[in-house]
């Protein structure tokens, strides 16, 4: 019997196994693709107003401006990186950065994948959750429902600091994309994207960052004996983590991309308050992030 906990994701995936099952491979339709794709070159500016990782954050606010740029070749692969800037801090302004691979890639006119692989590194005075995590491969897939709904899933592998056990996420999600062309000039376009996902994993980010960064002015062994063992026992464990809904919009006009995405995200399965008393213990929390970018 699959538990209560399982049934939404488990639920989503039939529903996405059951939609792709239908879909048939055609060479010569993905073939004609791949020949219409040019490269590209994409760099841009982005702000985000609190950084929150799987519906947790810190108690300090992280606003954060992330330039980035991303070459993508014919084939679909592509190489990307990031820089985080730190508004709010005196000690850490260049907080973190990435450095990710990946391919994207088609395998009907209706399903699409992607593969990456990101190393990540932070300022070990960094107050981002995720600052815990040292690298991280995905895959993901996407189903486009004849234009009506676009079911999604997605897994990750986290690589954490050496001491720690890594994590699995898995993410299941809905979204339908509301696209007007010719606005406000004959070559933008507008599209909206209402989009509810699940996340679900395992927590040992948790148990790395409140050691490495919320309890560093203790004793090393005396913060790692503040988690007892049921409840690193308790991490390990693969748990519904959080929900969150977001309505990513986009504008496109010539080579300029405009976008802004509110997310409210809805935790689940915290650490006791009495543990995690250096992290944020709001349940409910919102993000807005917005971005500017040119691609060629």
């Amino acid at each position: 019997m699959i538990k209560s906990v399982y049934k939404p994701l488990f639920t989503l995936f039939l529903v996405f196994y059951a939609l792709c099952s239908f879909a048939q491979s055609d060479p010569a339709v993905n073939s004609s693709k791949r020949d219409e794709q040019k490269p590209s070159l994409k760099f841009g500016v982005n702000y985000l107003n609190n950084s929150v990782f799987m519906g947790r954050s810190d108690t300090a606010r992280t606003p954060v401006i992330t330039p980035g740029i991303r070459y993508t070749f014919k084939s679909g692969i592509y190489v990307a990186g990031s820089l985080d800037y730190l508004l709010n801090s005196k000690n850490a302004k260049l907080t973190s950065g990435d450095l990710a691979a990946g391919y994207d890639f088609d395998l009907t006119d209706n399903l699409d994948g992607a593969i990456s692989f990101t190393k990540s590194f932070y300022n070990p005075k960094s107050t981002q959750i995720a600052s815990s995590q040292s690298a991280t491969i995905n895959a993901s897939f996407n189903y486009d429902l004849n234009d009506i709904i676009t079911p999604s899933i997605s897994a990750d592998y986290g690589f954490n600091k050496q001491g720690f056990k890594n994590d699995i996420f898995l993410s299941a999600g809905i979204s339908h994309a509301f696209m007007l062309a010719d606005l406000f000039n004959i070559k933008d376009q507008l599209t909206i994207s209402p989009t509810v996902i699940l996340n679900t994993g395992t927590q040992n980010f948790y148990d790395s960052y409140l050691v490495n960064k919320k309890l560093k002015n203790t004793a090393k062994n005396t913060a790692q004996s503040k988690l007892t063992a049921i409840q690193k026992q308790d991490l390990e464990k693969f748990r519904l983590l959080d929900y969150e809904f977001s309505i990513p919009v986009e504008y496109k006009l010539n080579h300029f991309i405009f976008t802004l995405t509110p997310t409210y995200s809805r935790a689940q399965n915290k650490l006791p308050g009495n543990i995690s008393s250096g992290l944020s213990d709001k349940t409910n929390l919102f993000n807005l992030e917005t971005g500017i970018a040119l691609k060629f």
